[in-house]
């Protein structure tokens, strides 16, 4: 069956996943891609997101190359397709990856405000989902085809999943970063009473890989 899955979502010793105030100079807030230089230096992110040769290979390109394996749709969260707020001031924003994001697939955007669909080569294609998290899960199961459906960011839109039961693995790559202030991942989340254990761990010399996964049935 089918299953949504949170892939190489990394987070600071102390908890945050992005820092404060995100712009368009800082993508995930102040100092928050201290978080990702691990998954930068993968080989499978330099060609995979980047279309460079070269990266690292080991355990942590293993995590990142596992995070593209048998997925068929994308769910993520507006703050994660851009710094743009409120309604859509017009349709020039697409999104940080360029002319050629690395997704090859269609990704269902959470937002309040609606949007025409935005398509890009190769596969990917934006919608806009204004109907709540459930919608948007319904949508890219239908069209993943049965394969998995990746969650993207930000925290709220991880945390909402959560919430809701939804979440049937969460891979996380605990960084040896203080971000010390900024979207902490765990408010408001008690991850044993969701029915949430860890089921693998490991150790780089980069980050600590955590996988947790729901050891009760799905909620509906």
């Amino acid at each position: 069956m089918s299953q949504l899955r949170v892939s190489c979502f990394s987070i600071s010793l102390d908890g945050f996943a992005a820092g404060p105030e995100q712009s368009l100079e800082n993508p995930m807030g102040i100092n928050g891609l201290e978080n990702q230089d691990w998954q930068f230096a993968t080989a499978t992110f330099q060609q995979r997101v980047l279309g460079q040769e070269g990266g690292e290979t080991g355990p942590d390109d293993d995590f990142v190359a596992r995070g593209f394996e048998n997925v068929g749709a994308w769910i993520m969260g507006r703050n994660m397709f851009g710094p743009v707020r409120g309604p859509w001031p017009d349709e020039s924003w697409q999104g940080w990856w360029g002319d050629n994001p690395p997704f090859h697939m269609p990704v269902f955007v959470l937002t309040h405000h609606p949007r025409d669909p935005v398509e890009m080569p190769d596969g990917t294609t934006f919608y806009f989902v204004t109907e709540g998290i459930h919608a948007a899960l319904e949508r890219a199961r239908e069209v993943a085809g049965g394969r998995d459906v990746r969650l993207g960011g930000g925290v709220a839109t991880v945390q909402q999943y959560l919430r809701a039961q939804l979440v049937d693995e969460l891979h996380l790559a605990v960084t040896p970063v203080l971000l010390g202030t900024g979207e902490y991942l765990f408010t408001g989340l008690d991850m044993r009473a969701l029915g949430y254990r860890c089921t693998e761990r490991v150790a780089t010399e980069k980050v600590t890989h955590m996988v947790l996964r729901r050891s009760a049935a799905r909620a509906n």
